[in-house]
């Protein structure tokens, strides 16, 4: 990946408002830039907001794949569908629709997490379920050779 493209990091608990909109973080809002991307977090069930760059980079390297099959061609089919070009409005909110919402199974309570290339929304309920076990993240710094 390109050096240039933003890096996302912590996280922060919030709530979708009775309009399903939510307040995107400034620390992320200020990366995310003005028009960005909302797709489903594919393989875990989360949703993930994409600066434009690092989508167009990730569009780039699905283009440059080098099977399209049947297979392939499914797979861009569901996650395009899936994919909104999105912006905050002023006061810094996002509608998420009701599809992306459902698929995420995000009803109020959200967890936003920076993780590296983009920003994850998760169902805070949901997230307990795919937390890493305790030791687990250690060792598999230990195996990335990390430390």
């Amino acid at each position: 990946m390109h050096a240039e493209l933003p890096r996302f990091t912590g996280s922060v608990e919030h709530a979708l408002d009775d309009k399903s909109r939510l307040i995107v973080p400034a620390r992320f809002r200020e990366r995310l830039g003005t028009g960005f991307v909302l797709t489903i977090g594919e393989p875990d069930p989360c949703l993930a907001l994409y600066p434009q760059a690092t989508w167009a980079e990730f569009c780039s390297r699905l283009e440059g794949a080098p099977r399209k099959d049947e297979r392939f061609r499914r797979f861009v089919r569901h996650l395009f569908a899936h994919t909104e070009e999105v912006a905050c409005d002023a006061q810094g909110r996002l509608v998420i629709p009701a599809a992306l919402r459902a698929h995420a199974k995000i009803e109020r309570d959200v967890v936003s997490i920076g993780t590296l290339t983009r920003v994850e929304l998760w169902a805070k309920e949901r997230l307990a379920a795919h937390a890493a076990p305790e030791g687990e993240v250690a060792d598999f710094m230990a195996e990335l050779g990390l430390y």
